[in-house]
């Protein structure tokens, strides 16, 4: 088109435009106001359309102040989680009466974003300045890597991030951890266990609770509210506390390597106190690494020497190889191939059963075994939990070491706690069986019930075997190896062991663990401990001995002095022998 034919189409062309603008604003005005225009209607809607206008603005800007908001926290967390792991909550830890045993509490922590610091040298000094304990070579390694974070120092002080907040150090910043706090200590190490910098939990009822779902959470970013529920445990820190303080004496007094023991009630399972010596200070988990603080009720095997006999005393009862009145040779050593069985206190002459357990005779125990028979004595044994590996709540555990070829000998010596080791807790828990009426049930270190208990238990032997174990362990309180652990109201009934410890492939007499299993009244019991010395040495107060009867069944006396009251167990005075109340109970029941 020519620029002649152009000027003389411009008047059609703004017509045909003004004409298209008049009917789109007609058909916008008849929206907003309909067919009627009223100028009223016509300024709130250009007023309404204002507001709606500006609203949407700054919702725009609102909406991406949030969004960078957010981007920066989710950024740093993805920095964290991505190289670092950080520390989340994990739910209170509490005693059977309430009293909080583990809890979490809010500590900085400081960071470090390599690729923001201006100066790496001047971060240093500074940062050093306040925290001298830092790795000059570590910190420096950090603060010139190219990571987009790096951890600088773990759960430090108020007063330390003050200080470093006040240098004002671009890239250096504070995160709020949860930190693990054991308010008592040492005095619960083996049972609570601890956890790692991440407060991840690494060994006892913490590593326990990482693995009932408590790790998922973290994993998953959905426990990071101190609100979870508390873990109840069926622990009795009174008790805990009289138990480790015993012990603890104890140890000193006869110079032993080690001490260990625990409260079991034998009605539920539940493990009411657990103390093992030397333990540590979960507050500093470092000391867990030392070889000899292992929980040797747990995580160690041992031989536990004349305890055993309770339970071959109880398996030849159940039988039906002997009974109250059978008698068994212990005149002469007895000779099993290369070997001689002795007694240590012999008394060289046909001893009846009660005489067999009072005396503590390995020779007359050996005799009774050996009339079982290896294979009755094998499935005896297992059917008391003492072959397989025991399974709690606590993750350490230890397999029992068991004979690879189970001969007569074995049968001979293992009758009176030798040729088999066990974890300690995994003996308790059979002779709990032997006088809880006859039923085996695992123990717990969770609160639980008696019903519950029974739902769980399994019966090992018969209520009347069961009765005279009772009778049996009584009767060694008051005249046997157990004489010196016996407390006037409290009618404890109690098994004696002392076993001789391999040392180069050899039993050593010189060095012995000792043991002792109380029950809690015996004629009704409800509570067994045990307490045991690993290599205590003899005093002039034990006129040499470093027996059991010495040095184990005393401290078991003092402990049961001290913490039957707090278990609810009244004293009861003048009470009759065990041939009156136990027996003759017995024998009216038949």
């Amino acid at each position: 088109m020519s620029a002649i034919e152009q000027w003389a189409a411009a008047p059609v062309i703004a017509h045909a435009t003004r004409r298209w603008h008049r009917r789109w604003h007609w058909l916008i005005g008849k929206i907003l106001y309909g067919s009627a225009i009223d100028r009223h209607a016509k300024a709130r809607a250009r007023i309404g359309l204002a507001i709606l206008a500006f609203a949407a603005v700054y919702s725009i800007i609102a909406a991406r102040l949030l969004m960078f908001a957010l981007a920066s926290n989710s950024h740093v967390a993805h920095r964290v989680v991505s190289s670092d792991a950080i520390a989340t909550a994990r739910p209170d830890i509490l005693d059977r009466n309430g009293k909080v045993l583990a809890t979490d509490v809010r500590v900085p922590s400081l960071y470090a974003e390599p690729r923001r610091l201006i100066d790496v040298d001047e971060a240093m000094e500074l940062l050093t300045a306040d925290l001298p304990d830092l790795d000059v070579g570590e910190l420096r390694e950090r603060l010139s890597s190219k990571r987009g974070f790096v951890w600088l120092k773990r759960d430090i002080t108020p007063g330390q991030q003050r200080e470093i907040y006040r240098q004002g150090l671009p890239g250096i910043g504070f995160l709020n951890e949860n930190k693990r706090d054991y308010p008592d200590g040492a005095e619960i190490s083996h049972l609570i266990g601890h956890v790692n910098i991440d407060n991840q939990g690494i060994a006892g009822i913490e590593k326990w609770l990482d693995g009932q779902g408590l790790a998922a959470l973290h994993m998953a970013g959905l426990a990071t509210d101190r609100l979870q529920n508390p873990v109840a445990l069926a622990v009795d820190l009174r008790i805990q506390h009289v138990l480790h303080e015993e012990l603890a004496a104890a140890r000193a007094k006869f110079g032993a390597l080690a001490a260990a023991g625990l409260v079991l009630n034998v009605r539920t399972g539940e493990v009411v106190a657990m103390v093992s010596e030397p333990d540590y200070d979960p507050n500093n988990p470092r000391q867990a690494l030392d070889p000899t603080r292992i929980n040797r009720l747990t995580t160690g095997v041992f031989e536990m020497g004349s305890t055993f006999k309770a339970f071959t005393v109880a398996m030849a009862l159940d039988s039906g190889k002997a009974t109250l009145r059978s008698t068994f040779d212990a005149r002469m050593p007895l000779h099993m191939g290369r070997f001689d069985i002795h007694d240590f206190e012999a008394q060289h002459r046909i001893l009846s059963v009660p005489e067999i357990f009072t005396y503590s005779s390995n020779i007359g125990a050996a005799r009774m075994a050996l009339a079982v028979g290896i294979d009755g004595h094998k499935a005896f044994l297992k059917k008391m939990g003492q072959l397989d590996r025991l399974r709690t709540e606590l993750p350490e555990s230890a397999e029992p070491i068991v004979p690879k070829r189970w001969v007569n000998l074995n049968t001979a010596t293992i009758a009176f706690g030798h040729g088999l080791s066990v974890a300690p807790l995994q003996a308790a828990m059979g002779i709990a069986a032997l006088v809880n009426g006859g039923v085996l049930i695992p123990p717990t270190f969770l609160k639980r019930s008696e019903a519950e208990a029974q739902s769980l238990g399994k019966r090992v032997i018969k209520p009347e075997t069961s009765g005279i174990m009772r009778y049996l362990m009584r009767l060694n309180a008051e005249r046997g190896t157990a004489a010196k652990g016996d407390v006037p109201g409290y009618y404890i009934g109690g098994k004696t062991g002392t076993a001789d410890k391999v040392v180069n492939r050899r039993y050593s007499s010189a060095k012995v663990l000792t043991d002792f299993m109380a029950v809690l009244p015996a004629d009704q019991p409800r509570y067994l401990l045990l307490i045991m010395l690993d290599e205590p040495h003899a005093t002039p107060e034990t006129h040499g001995f470093k027996t059991s009867g010495w040095n184990a069944v005393p401290t078991g006396g003092a402990v049961v002095a001290r913490i039957a009251p707090l278990l609810g167990i009244a004293p009861r005075m003048d009470l009759p022998n065990a041939d009156q109340l136990i027996l003759a109970t017995l024998r009216e029941s038949r």
